[in-house]
């Protein structure tokens, strides 16, 4: 008995040694550019597009588990297992685009915290983003973000609780909620936003960034048995972290479609408006709660889109992240910079971030193909190898991403 018990206690400390990477990637669920999709969805939309998020949410969690299953068995991150695995063009092809879904996401971010320095600052937007990039190069160049992480995804999830706690205040039409969380609907002119509320959850990056994170634990030098055991806490690590992001997700679009669309408002293009959703719940001070948050969400997603860059760019050379080296610092950089460039070019901040999210659906089937590919192959895989069943439930993904993406550019943007 004593000793069940320790085997017990034994696998539930391995748990929660293992679970991070997930609550990392999770993180995305609460940069700016996620807040805009859903906000830009339920104050344009009502509940209708809440489907978007349950079908992205559940191509997540295998996505994602996918990716980490790369990291874990061949000690890989995606990046690399491209390089390693794949005809040198294809795969410069491949990361190029990859690394160009990087630069968007990062623009979103950066542009995210330049506009929560103008609502606390009155700072201009350019002004800002400038001011962002040096922090964030800052950060990732002398591994400061280490110090601040916990602290930072403690406060914006606390926001993004803040969103669950609010739809218990506000008058929601749960019928149609529920409703809109399984019926797809595609109302008129809705593509753009419906593949912004996809980019925004399933982001290319984060495939590349949670393989890497995965890899570095070395977890493919242990014995088989440890293998097994990583594989299966990993999953639990993704699946948790997947469903609270779907439902801090769903909560955005609940508030927004309550707040806003319910009371017959135009659809919001702008950020500092959404800040008012919080008001019931945190009273006048809503609006600076709400640039706070944006402002700590958009630093720290701003410094994972970088790490990422690092890690896609790195992968090109065959070679691992790490901030030391000259490939991932030139990652680093060739991800911040344009994307800090892009923003003063833009004209409108609120657009700007539903186009960015909306890219990152467009290059999302390229970097599943390349996972399936990967992940599927016993050369790379060995023994853990995709099974029949799980290959048929990844091109399933793909060919509905790939079929999205072709109704983004029917319907046109």
């Amino acid at each position: 008995m004593n000793k069940n018990n320790r085997k017990e206690k034994k696998d539930n400390l391995n748990i929660l040694k293992f679970i991070g990477p997930g609550l990392l990637v999770t993180v995305g669920f609460i940069d700016p550019g996620n807040w805009a999709s859903n906000i830009a969805a339920g104050s344009g939309y009502g509940y209708t597009l809440l489907w978007m998020v349950t079908l992205s949410t559940i191509m997540l969690i295998i996505l994602q588990h996918n990716a980490a299953h790369l990291g874990i068995v061949t000690g890989l991150c995606l990046s690399e297992a491209a390089s390693r695995y794949i005809n040198r063009t294809l795969k410069n092809v491949i990361l190029v685009t990859a690394v160009a879904a990087a630069i968007a996401t990062a623009m979103a971010e950066i542009l995210g915290g330049a506009i929560a320095l103008q609502m606390l600052f009155h700072i201009p937007i350019k002004v800002g983003s400038m001011l962002i990039l040096v922090v964030v190069l800052f950060c990732e160049f002398t591994n400061a973000y280490k110090r601040i992480e916990k602290l930072i995804m403690l406060f914006v999830s606390l926001i993004g609780f803040c969103f669950l706690i609010e739809i218990c205040m506000v008058k929601i039409d749960w019928g149609a909620a529920a409703t809109g969380w399984v019926k797809p609907v595609f109302p008129s002119h809705a593509m753009p936003v419906i593949m912004s509320v996809l980019g925004a959850v399933v982001m290319p990056h984060n495939l590349f960034l949670h393989s890497e994170i995965i890899q570095s634990r070395k977890w493919n030098l242990k014995e088989e048995a440890v293998i097994q055991r990583q594989l299966k806490f990993e999953f639990k690590d993704t699946l948790f972290s997947m469903i609270i992001g779907w439902a801090i997700n769903s909560a955005m679009i609940l508030m927004a479609a309550a707040t806003f669309y319910q009371r017959g408002e135009n659809q919001v293009d702008d950020l500092t408006t959404a800040g008012n959703m919080l008001t019931p719940l945190l009273g006048n001070e809503a609006t600076v709660i709400f640039a706070i948050a944006l402002l700590l969400a958009g630093l720290s997603s701003s410094i994972t889109a970088g790490m990422a860059g690092g890690t896609i760019f790195s992968g090109i050379f065959n070679k691992p992240y790490d901030i030391a080296t000259k490939e991932t610092r030139q990652g680093v950089l060739i991800t911040m910079v344009p994307a800090a460039l892009i923003i003063l070019l833009i004209r409108s901040p609120f657009q700007g971030l539903i186009y960015s999210q909306m890219l990152l659906a467009v290059q999302l089937p390229i970097t599943i193909f390349t996972q399936i590919y990967l992940t599927s192959s016993k050369k790379v895989m060995g023994k853990y190898a995709n099974s029949t069943g799980l290959k048929m439930v990844l091109w399933a993904i793909a060919i509905v991403v790939t079929a999205l993406n072709i109704g983004l550019f029917v319907t046109g943007f």
